[in-house]
């Protein structure tokens, strides 16, 4: 018996440790802005970024605490320093990719329940492609993305632990709408489809023939979100 008791709480077991997951939350409300300064005109995100306290239609629930640490951090190390960065489309890890940015995160601050973020349109080549689709009325949203630890609840929500990192705070993403607005670049030759270089031009000319190779209005419903979503991790 003693034996058995011992080795119950053996003190050199090794412990299971909680499994970090990826991930994403999309919010589709937010606004676009233009705010001239200068003489310049810069474009801005602006809008609910981060809910905390409420199950998001993912099952998942955030606790304010865990957010507002986490945000608190974010802020110090990222949003300060001018290096809180994010991308545009869905990146498969929990990095930042530098060659795929399309905005940078000015602000991020506390709103009752909610995280509050502003974050400018970059001047780089899937910052421009990301302006070029709001002018031409496509409705984007945000994704923030981090990694953390989930544990269920017997009512069936999954609560992000207190260990939860943010890779950004949002994401640019699209709604429905983008890949109609895409293809129909694609077909039009429209400039922010074509323009920015010879890898870009090759994956919409691949675009473009496989758009061609689909005989009925269903068969290219079915498939232009694929073709949209393979345009973007292929720029």
């Amino acid at each position: 018996m003693v034996l058995a008791v011992l080795f119950m709480f053996n003190p050199f077991k090794p412990q299971e440790l909680p499994k970090m997951k990826l991930i994403r939350e999309e919010i589709e409300t937010v606004e676009f802005l233009v705010e001239q300064k200068n003489g310049k005109k810069s474009m801005y995100i602006e809008g609910v970024f981060l809910q905390g306290n409420i199950k998001n239609r993912n099952g998942r629930m955030y606790p304010m605490e865990t957010l507002r640490k986490e945000v608190s951090r974010y802020n110090e190390n990222h949003v300060q320093a001018g290096r809180a960065l994010g991308e545009l489309g869905h990146p498969d890890g929990p990095t930042v990719n530098l060659d795929r940015v399309s905005h940078k995160i000015v602000s991020l601050k506390e709103s009752g329940s909610n995280f509050v973020g502003k974050a400018k349109l970059l001047n780089t080549p899937m910052g421009k492609i990301a302006s070029s689709l709001i002018e031409e009325g496509v409705k984007l949203g945000v994704s923030s993305r981090g990694i953390g630890s989930l544990k269920m609840t017997k009512e069936g929500i999954n609560v992000v632990g207190d260990d939860f990192m943010l890779a950004t705070a949002a994401d640019i993403v699209a709604d429905p709408s983008a890949p109609d607005a895409f293809v129909e670049g694609i077909m039009e030759g429209k400039d922010w489809v074509w323009d920015g270089g010879i890898l870009r031009e090759k994956y919409a000319e691949k675009t473009y023939k496989q758009i061609n190779t689909l005989a009925t209005q269903k068969q290219l419903d079915e498939k232009k979100l694929d073709l949209f979503n393979d345009f973007l991790n292929n720029l």
